[in-house]
């Protein structure tokens, strides 16, 4: 039978939390799945779903077209994968793991040496929203292979995105994001923190976060071409000024006995930073402190 969109056979190779979730989606977007997981007992309810449940990790790849395969780390995905060379040459391997860029390459020429056609990729999204049409996931490898299978791993999240033949870019994209994301999520609880410590209630604050929030967008498109091109325009707003309040935080989180370690980091990022010729230029300037550490 000829593959189409709707009929791609899929097989997903781990079945945690985010493995689950992957095979719930194609499910739901009316693809054939066959799942498998190293410890018996997990596919029960996306067998009752209409999934097959394979006994081994090799019946379950010969079972797809599309082999994804989403366990702890590379560790765990290479050991699942080297007995399975030959089962899955003439298929699509994508890898969703999550691991460093050099774990990628290293399962990319793998791949190749083996003749098999390969994906490595990022799930951008917690479980919950795995296959909505607003979650990202980054691909990166075989451009081939994602065009043909792009339409089935749309199940997995509407904005799903090619970043480059270069295997390892899904995990750098991966891992920019998630540096931005934990770096503001820990800004946001220190800044409540830092309220409480005052007696005043985080959910009085909170209201107000969100003017922060939407300036944050301007700066990221202003960050982005300013380090592109290197050059750091501080009209609007200058490190030195905003070196100045970060010291004040400091101090300020410091009197009241408060964890200061990130606003230190980012005191000593901007002090360099000023010593390199910046305090005229922009927030932005503080990349060229963050390169030459």
């Amino acid at each position: 039978m000829a593959t189409t969109p709707e009929n791609t056979s899929v097989t997903v190779l781990g079945l945690g939390a985010m493995g689950a979730a992957l095979a719930g989606a194609f499910l739901a977007a009316g693809h054939p799945t066959t799942v498998w997981n190293r410890t018996p007992g997990k596919g029960g309810e996306l067998s009752a779903r209409g999934a097959t449940v394979a006994a081994t990790a090799e019946e379950a790849v010969r079972a797809g077209e599309l082999v994804v395969v989403c366990v702890f780390d590379y560790d765990a995905s290479d050991a699942i994968l080297a007995p399975l060379a030959d089962a899955l040459r003439g298929r699509v391997l994508v890898n969703l793991t999550s691991d460093l860029p050099e774990r990628s390459r290293t399962a990319a020429a793998w791949a190749a040496e083996h003749s098999i056609d390969y994906l490595d990729g990022a799930v951008m999204v917690p479980t919950p929203a795995v296959g909505a049409p607003d979650s990202l996931l980054f691909y990166a490898g075989s451009r081939a292979s994602f065009e043909r299978h792009e339409p089935a791993l749309r199940a997995l999240g509407g904005k799903t995105a090619f970043v480059g033949e270069d295997a390892a870019l899904a995990a750098v994209y991966d891992l920019s994001l998630l540096d931005y994301f934990y770096g503001a999520i820990s800004g946001l609880v220190h800044g409540l923190s830092l309220a409480k410590s005052e007696g005043v209630k985080a959910a009085d604050v909170a209201p107000f976060m969100g003017t922060i929030t939407q300036i944050l967008p301007y700066v990221l498109e202003g960050s982005a071409a300013g380090i592109d091109a290197g050059e750091y325009p501080g009209a609007q707003a200058n490190l030195g000024v905003m070196a100045a309040s970060v010291d004040h935080i400091l101090h300020a989180a410091k009197a009241r006995g408060l964890d200061v370690a990130q606003l230190e980091g980012i005191k000593r990022t901007t002090d360099r930073a000023i010593a390199l010729g910046h305090a005229a230029d922009d927030w932005s300037s503080t990349h060229e402190a963050i390169v030459n550490p």
